[in-house]
Parts: C-alpha cells; sequence; structure tokens
C-alpha cells in the first residue's frame, strides 16, 4: 500500500534504517549487561563509556551536516557512515578478550559513523519530500528504523535461547551481516538531489558558522535543557532488570533485556508514522510537548517502580514518547530553515542536544552509584520538566 508523500528515495532510506537498527539494536539491550556482566564494570563507568559514544554520535554531527551543506551532497556521507557503523560491530565483540579500552573504540566509531550519516540521510529525507509530507515522512522512516529494533533483539533472544553457549561476544559478530547489507543497499539504491544554490546562497553555504532563524535557537535551548536528562537508554534497561530480575544470571538477564527492548520498540514502530501525520495536520510543537510530558512521566514512574507490571507498562510508554517526538523533531528542525541548511541545522542541532545528553549520562552515572537508580531517574524528570517552559516559547510552528 502506497502511503501519500512517501517518495522512493524515503522507502530505500527506510529499507537501510531497517538492517541497520537490526544489527545495532541486536546488542544495544546487550551492552550494559556486557560491561556490568561480563567486563566488570560498574555503573558509573558504564555511564561514562556511553556518555562518551553518544556524546561522539551527536556531538559531531553539526561537522557531517555542514560539510554536506557545502558539497551540495548527501549520498557519499551516507554511505560511508553506514559502512563505518558496521565494520564497529565486531570489533566491540573482541572487547572479551581485550578489555573495555576495545570497546570504547568500537562502540565510538559505530556512534561516528552515525554523526557522518545521520545529518545527511535526514536533508535528503526532506529533499525528497513536499513540507507537506514531511511529517508523515520522517515518521515513516522513524517507523521502518524501529521494525528493525523489534527483529534485532528477537534474533538475539532466538540465538541465545537455541545456542547458549555461544555467548554474548559473537552476537556482535552476527550484526556484522545485516549492517553490511545496509550499506550495500545505500550504495546501489539511494539516489542523491544535489541542488543548485542561488550566488548569495552559496555565500551562505559555504560559511561554517550560518545565520539560523531565531526559532530555531529557541528549539536548540529547549532541546539541550531536555537532554540534560535524557540519559543514555542503557540506564533504563538496567533499572529495569534490576526490579524484575534480581540476582539472575547474566545470559538471563540479557534475554530478558532483549525482550523488554523488543517490546519498547513496537510500541515505537506503531506510533511514529500516524504522529508525524498528526503533526502535519496540527502543529509539530504540540506533539512533541505530548511527548515531552509521557516522558517525565515514564521517569516519575522508574523511581517508584517495584512490580514487573510497572516496567512493562513504562516501557511501553517511552516507545509512545519516541514515536511522538523522534521524527517530528526533524522535520521541525527543518521547517525552520531553507533547503540549504538543512543538513548544518540538522547536524547543529544533535550537536548541541548530543553534549547535553553526554552530560546526562555522566550525571546519571555518579547518581546511580552515589544515591541509588532513582536519583538517576529523577534527573529525567527535573531537566524535561523545565524544557517543556522554553518549547512553549517557539513561536514560529507548522
Amino acid at each position: 500500500m502506497r502511503i501519500k508523500g512517501i517518495t522512493r528515495n524515503v522507502v530505500v532510506l527506510g529499507v537501510v534504517a531497517l538492517l541497520t537498527d537490526m544489527a545495532s539494536e541486536m546488542l544495544y539491550p546487550l551492552i550494559p549487561i556486557f560491561l556490568t556482566g561480563s567486563l566488570g564494570l560498574n555503573v558509573q563507568f558504564v555511564g561514562v563509556i556511553e556518555g562518551i559514544a553518544e556524546g561522539i554520535s551527536n556531538g559531531l554531527r553539526w561537522l557531517g551536516g555542514m560539510l554536506s551543506d557545502m558539497s551540495r551532497r548527501r549520498k557519499p556521507f551516507v554511505v560511508w557512515g553506514y559502512l563505518l557503523s558496521a565494520m564497529s560491530k565486531p570489533v566491540m565483540g573482541l572487547a572479551a578478550v581485550s578489555g573495555w579500552g576495545v570497546f570504547l573504540l568500537g562502540r565510538s566509531t559505530d556512534r561516528f559513523g552515525k554523526s557522518v550519516r545521520s545529518a545527511a540521510r535526514d536533508a535528503l529525507i526532506a529533499d525528497s519530500t513536499d513540507q507537506e509530507y514531511r511529517g508523515v515522512a520522517f515518521g515513516f522512516h522513524s517507523a521502518m528504523d524501529t521494525c528493525g529494533a523489534i527483529i534485532g533483539p528477537l534474533i538475539a533472544i532466538a540465538i541465545m535461547v537455541f545456542w547458549p553457549g555461544m555467548g554474548i561476544a559473537w552476537l556482535f559478530l552476527a550484526a556484522l551481516v545485516p549492517s553490511l547489507a545496509a550499506t550495500v543497499v545505500a550504495a546501489a539504491a539511494v539516489r542523491d538531489i544535489p541542488h543548485e544554490a542561488s550566488r548569495q546562497e552559496t555565500r551562505n553555504t559555504l560559511k561554517f558558522w550560518q545565520h539560523y532563524p531565531g526559532p530555531l535557537w529557541v528549539l536548540m535551548a529547549a532541546g539541550a535543557v531536555f537532554s540534560l536528562g535524557n540519559s543514555s537508554d542503557t540506564f533504563l534497561i538496567l533499572r529495569s532488570t534490576g526490579i524484575v530480575m534480581g540476582d539472575a544470571s547474566v545470559h538471563e538477564k540479557a534475554i530478558f533485556g532483549c525482550a523488554i527492548f523488543a517490546a519498547f520498540n513496537v510500541v515505537f514502530a506503531a506510533a511514529a508514522t500516524p504522529f508525524g501525520h498528526l503533526s502535519d495536520k496540527l502543529s509539530r510543537k504540540t506533539v512533541i510537548l505530548a511527548g515531552w510530558a509521557i516522558y517525565i512521566c515514564v521517569y516519575g514512574g522508574f523511581v517508584f517502580a517495584a512490580t514487573t507490571a510497572a516496567v512493562w507498562v513504562l516501557m511501553a510508554a517511552y516507545g509512545l514518547y519516541w514515536g511522538l517526538t523522534d521524527g517530528v523533531m526533524k522535520a521541525y528542525v527543518n521547517d525552520l530553515v531553507s533547503k540549504e541548511q538543512r543538513a548544518g541545522a540538522i547536524g547543529l542541532f544533535y550537536t548541541v542536544t548530543g553534549t547535553a545528553q553526554l552530560l546526562a549520562s555522566f550525571m546519571a552515572g555518579y547518581a546511580w552509584d552515589k544515591g541509588g537508580p532513582s536519583w538517576a531517574m529523577a534527573l529525567g524528570v527535573i531537566f524535561p520538566a523545565v524544557a517543556i517552559g522554553i518549547l512553549l516559547c517557539v513561536r514560529k510552528s507548522s
């Protein structure tokens, strides 16, 4: 069935995202368990590793985006970014014999690949889509991405159940297969849309420091404050497994971590496209505000959660938050700038919010070790509540 406004490029990039997330999310729910159980690291150090990795992912997007805008090309950044992430997967698995330093190298390379491709890919989606369908296009891409995030953990569960002696480290090698497939599809099927700019636009595009409109800076400030309470999802996985699994084995916790992550992504995938479409009809800001309010409820719930049922409900609600905000925020940023500034604006937005997220993971790890998990979860209530007030000050919306 054809969805109105979804172009060929959006579909192809959705398939690429599905394959990539199939690989990444085979591993993501296992990472905190691998680091704490197999490598013996404490939670605060896990926060440092994830903070560095996510900081690289988001913090360097501005550079990749600006280079894409300057060259007026998107595809090379997309393909090379996916290839870097693919090659990082087996490197992380080598940490089982080489230590946490090798894991940090692999994880950082994976996130660097994301920083190279993400802004250019999102700009290409916008380049390929009429503005009145931009929300549904980004929602569709998020849904395809998240379908991979459902399939990946289920594959990991199947491997761990049917081949329990294989060990978690081997899953990092298995993840190489769909990652390379994504790179091949991107190289073969994505169509670049280079655009010719006017003389004035060319002078502006060739500058790293561009003049972005005021509403973008207000949105960026709101995103930065929100991100101070948006630590790595590894803390939610650790909190969930701690409540439900207690002193279970690393293997048992790994299976549960994959199951809860797959369930969260089912809700995310189901919500992303319809809420993207809703943002086309109402306003981006309204949909994002609803998502942030749900986020506050989720983290507030994890402060007090003590039962298995509470964990499942809260993780489902967390998927709803992602469905409301992930694609819609990208569409909102694109709405606020010209096409010649898209990749740079998206990259700068995620550079600012990524730096804040790096600090969030450091703070959450410290709070967890010093005061317990409830203190770490409380940060996800305080900062987003302030961010909502700032977001309300964005005057221009679509």
